[in-house]
């Protein structure tokens, strides 16, 4: 039974106060938690808050807990010669299985999950957290057929050996002549 008459209050909220008092833990630890729930207005921030756990770089994360990336491509449908135009831009804060080695050569395979699949890829870069591909395709296709299909990423090692080491897909229903950017966030490969 607790006592609730006034002389037993001072005491309870010394008890409250020092519960709630946070300045004990590191600063660094508290501000890595924030930023799960804040939305700082800079650019980088709000690029971040799809996936802010992207800060915990402090915390080593293991198999399907790992944080793999995002993709940044571009999607374009020229109506009046029937084409898509799919540019992969870049991976951002890609991370690989230590098995691939230091720096494997990493590639972007697209598919186009067409009754007869479209296959592409991108020429291989040295890998890094950010890499740069700038590079873009262009397939005659028409639009009825595009909309109901999705465009797959493999983001796949060339050396050491050809491997997959993270997926992302796109629905192409929303197709138009106005160029669209899109960020994908990349994901373990599915068995």
């Amino acid at each position: 039974v607790s006592d609730l008459r006034p002389s037993a209050l001072p005491g309870s909220l010394d008890v409250s106060h020092s519960m709630f008092d946070l300045r004990s833990p590191p600063q660094r630890s508290m501000k890595r938690y924030d930023s799960v729930s804040s939305v700082p207005s800079s650019t980088s921030s709000r690029k971040d808050s799809q996936g802010s756990n992207r800060s915990l770089d402090t915390i080593t994360l293991s198999g399907d807990e790992r944080d793999f990336g995002r993709l940044n491509v571009k999607l374009c449908y020229v109506s009046s010669v029937e084409q898509i135009w799919i540019t992969v831009l870049h991976c951002k804060d890609l991370s690989w299985p230590s098995s691939c080695g230091e720096n494997p050569r990493i590639c972007v395979k697209g598919i186009l999950t067409l009754p007869r699949p479209v296959h592409f890829k991108s020429s291989a870069k040295e890998g890094c957290s950010d890499i740069e591909f700038m590079e873009t395709f262009v397939f005659a296709i028409k639009l009825q057929s595009l909309q109901a299909v999705r465009l797959v990423f493999k983001i796949q090692t060339q050396t050491p050996r050809k491997k997959t080491i993270g997926e992302c897909s796109l629905a192409l229903r929303e197709l138009s002549s106005q160029e669209s950017s899109h960020w994908l966030d990349i994901s373990p490969p599915s068995k």
